[in-house]
């Protein structure tokens, strides 16, 4: 799961550099008045890249709380 998880992250990323990289292709070519809006997705793209970094830390933290529950148990 853990190397899922790694792999999606990036896919973000990529996904950003990649609609970035297109939306200005196509802004230069057409005019940038019907393309502008397209940054919208690089945008979200790269938020959700640092929100899946932010949750994966959160549920490390989570987990790591969860294996001294249970060796407080024991």
């Amino acid at each position: 799961m853990e190397l899922y998880n790694k792999i999606m992250t990036y896919i973000w990323l990529a996904i950003a550099g990649i609609s970035f990289v297109i939306t200005t292709f196509m802004g230069f070519k057409e005019g940038f008045e019907t393309w502008w809006f397209y940054y919208v997705f690089s945008l979200v793209a790269v938020l959700m890249f640092f929100f899946k970094r932010y949750m994966i830390g959160r549920m490390q933290k989570h987990l790591q709380y969860l294996e001294e529950q249970k060796q407080k148990e024991s």
